[in-house]
């Protein structure tokens, strides 16, 4: 690497120069940890997280539920959960992460005095305002200075009323999960109404549901966009996470690019994780999928990155897989159409926009729509993928790396968000022996 590439902390993405034979054991989930941790820590009694996931996003969730008065153990890989007083005054650091600025203002809602929130600097331009003023129709005071977004104090008198709200999730389906989460504990619970276009990526809220019922809440949720979570207990459980199955997205792309055969042990035979429909995307464009009692097996086309097909796809309940399909699909041998992922463009960084350009910076042929992106085949070329501080950009960059000599990642660190020392594992799947 050149100087001035180390101070730009370029990373030289590793070429996969023949079939990519391998098994893996993947980190836990993100969307599951966090929700664990938040159930825990307003449940009747201690509990356990086995195998959370340990990242910055999920260490900050402990950081916030420990400092607001539940004490969270991240010293062993089994996380324990001690339930406690909540209290302020209390400074919750959100960094980059949406659950934390989500999920813990209706928990701080609970509590006695002032929770401030903030975060870092991206994180001011991502929605909330949502959350916040379904938190005061509920009788939270809150003090965003009308901003809808962070810096914001949660100000809480110890109880919170409960009772209907509606909001417009059609940004985020975390506003719903938020409120569901801590509703239970609410005097009259939660009815949550949404009214506004389709909520998108449903399998996370079908995943809070879920979860809460196994805490012993009880949750109407048989009515179209609607979400009643009854008041009372919730109880003690212990939690063994799953696989991060979105993380496994660049891992079984690898297979698919190189014509080789990538196994990802644990897969679940049933989850709510958005990720489990790699499955049928990779199928579409070419590939063999099979899940035995190891995990989920991915063979790619035995022409390699020439036998992979492009596809056309409605991503909106998976649209956190989009930057790793968009770079496969960038490599594939004909079109593709990407679309209903128009609320991508607030999550870390507007993804559409942003895979538009770094793509298109490698000789993609690419079109950015209003809710996805167009693909056609073209010559890619090396250079540098900017990944905005956002994991799922720097996926998509190795992805399009090992297919493409000198492809140059920006921050690859970033993909600690959700995968703690990714850069060494990936290199370690692709020895550069030649």
């Amino acid at each position: 690497m050149t100087d001035d590439a180390a101070a730009l902390d370029l990373w030289p993405a590793p070429v996969a120069r023949r079939p990519v034979e391998a098994t893996v054991s993947l980190p836990g989930s993100k969307s599951l940890t966090n929700r664990a941790l938040v159930l825990a820590a307003i449940a009747e009694g201690p509990s356990v997280v086995r195998r959370a996931l340990r990242s910055r996003d999920t260490l900050l969730m402990a950081t916030a539920l420990t400092a607001l008065g539940s004490r969270v153990d991240t010293t062993g890989e089994d996380w324990r959960v001690t339930p406690g007083d909540l209290a302020g005054p209390v400074a919750v650091d959100c960094g980059l992460a949406g659950t934390v600025m989500r999920f813990v203002p209706p928990v701080a809602a609970l509590a006695t005095g002032a929770v401030t929130f903030d975060g870092d600097p991206h994180m001011r331009t991502r929605p909330i305002g949502q959350v916040l003023t379904a938190l005061t129709m509920l009788g939270v005071r809150v003090d965003d200075g009308g901003r809808g977004a962070l810096p914001f104090a949660v100000h809480g008198s110890g109880a919170v009323a409960g009772g209907q709200v509606v909001l417009d999730a059609s940004s985020s389906s975390q506003f719903v999960s938020a409120l569901l989460l801590a509703g239970a504990r609410y005097e009259q619970g939660v009815d949550v109404l949404h009214d506004g276009k389709p909520v998108p990526s449903l399998p996370h809220i079908e995943m809070t549901v879920a979860m809460l019922r196994e805490h012993g809440v009880e949750v109407d949720d048989a009515e179209p966009d609607r979400w009643r979570v009854a008041p009372g207990p919730v109880a003690a459980v212990d939690h063994q996470i799953e696989p991060d199955l979105s993380n496994a997205g660049p891992f079984v792309a690898l297979a698919a690019l190189s014509g080789g055969s990538l196994t990802v042990r644990d897969w679940p035979a049933h989850t709510t994780q958005a990720g489990d429909a790699l499955r049928g995307l990779l199928e579409q464009m070419g590939c063999t999928v099979s899940r035995d009692a190891e995990g989920l097996t991915v063979t790619g086309p035995a022409e390699g990155r020439a036998g992979l097909q492009g596809l056309d796809a409605d991503l909106h309940d998976v649209g956190e897989l989009t930057p790793v399909v968009a770079a496969l699909a960038a490599l594939a041998s004909s079109p593709s159409r990407l679309r209903g992922v128009a609320h991508i463009r607030g999550h870390e960084t507007d993804r559409l926009a942003a895979l538009a350009a770094e793509l298109g910076g490698l000789g993609a042929a690419v079109t950015e729509h209003e809710d996805g992106l167009e693909l056609r085949p073209a010559p890619l070329h090396g250079g540098t993928f900017h990944t905005y501080a956002d994991h799922r950009m720097a996926h998509a960059a190795v992805v399009v790396g090992a297919a493409t000599e000198g492809v140059l990642v920006e921050d690859v660190a970033t993909t600690a968000k959700t995968f703690p020392d990714f850069a060494g594992f990936w290199s370690g799947l692709l020895p550069q022996d030649v």
